[in-house]
């Protein structure tokens, strides 16, 4: 049985019709190759299954599928640590990652996420304030954002594709959306009470779907030495 119907692949080929460059989709699931010790994962087959009906609607969409124990090497490369995951890259004769990682099966209105990120990779631009572009370019040291979401939050996916936007025009800045469900211990550990929860460098914490600007102010921190030390020192305290 198939997961999405006619009517929503109607419309996904007319959101991909003007698609630029092409996009390569890599997934890391597991038992691909029936080697290494099975893993839990509840939503890999799921995940999977989506995302090859995705690719199929598309020329400029290409679908690879890793497996997580199997291939531990091409996960380490891509910094994925947890499965289902899935990267988002530019494929073609113009291959680049800009570090957008989706963990968890990207259903609900993460779905939605998924089908902006193409169409951003794809086009290689995001619409970014001129004063967050100024502020990404004084980065001199690495971002990692963390969106903790669960697929009925309406608000969750302008708070990812935010992030996977900061991505795109930073090198420096790597941007994850992350299910809140399908990882308990991640929630456990920063405190999701409530979708969309933002983390950044593990220290820095947001809560809800905030404007472009607040983020930025929030990101900025890392630029500040000290002030990320003692957060970090702050949040080492309370984790022990």
């Amino acid at each position: 049985m198939t997961l999405l119907n006619d009517d929503i692949r109607r419309q996904l080929r007319d959101a991909f019709a003007d698609l630029q460059e092409p996009v390569k989709l890599v997934l890391f699931t597991q038992g691909e190759s029936g080697a290494g010790p099975a893993l839990e994962c509840d939503y890999c087959a799921e995940t999977r299954q989506l995302v090859e009906e995705l690719a199929a609607l598309s020329d400029k969409l290409s679908l690879e599928v890793r497996d997580f124990v199997a291939e531990a090497e091409a996960a380490r490369q891509l910094g994925v640590d947890k499965i289902p995951a899935l990267a988002v890259m530019r494929g073609g004769d113009r291959p680049q990652d800009y570090g957008i990682r989706l963990y968890g099966l990207p259903s609900g209105y993460e779905f939605a996420t998924l089908v902006e990120d193409i169409r951003m990779v794809s086009r290689g631009s995001v619409d970014l304030s001129a004063q967050t572009l100024a502020e990404l370019d004084r980065l001199t040291s690495p971002v990692h954002i963390q969106v903790y979401v669960t697929p009925t939050c309406p608000y969750c996916p302008r708070a990812v594709v935010l992030a996977h936007k900061l991505a795109i025009a930073s090198p420096w800045v790597t941007a994850d959306m992350v299910e809140a469900t399908e990882f308990p211990h991640l929630a456990n550990r920063y405190q999701v009470y409530g979708v969309p929860r933002t983390v950044i460098n593990d220290v820095i914490h947001l809560e809800g779907a905030l404007p472009e600007q607040q983020v930025i102010r929030q990101l900025v921190q890392v630029l500040d030495g000290p002030q990320m030390d003692k957060l970090r020192a702050q949040w080492e305290a309370h984790l022990n």
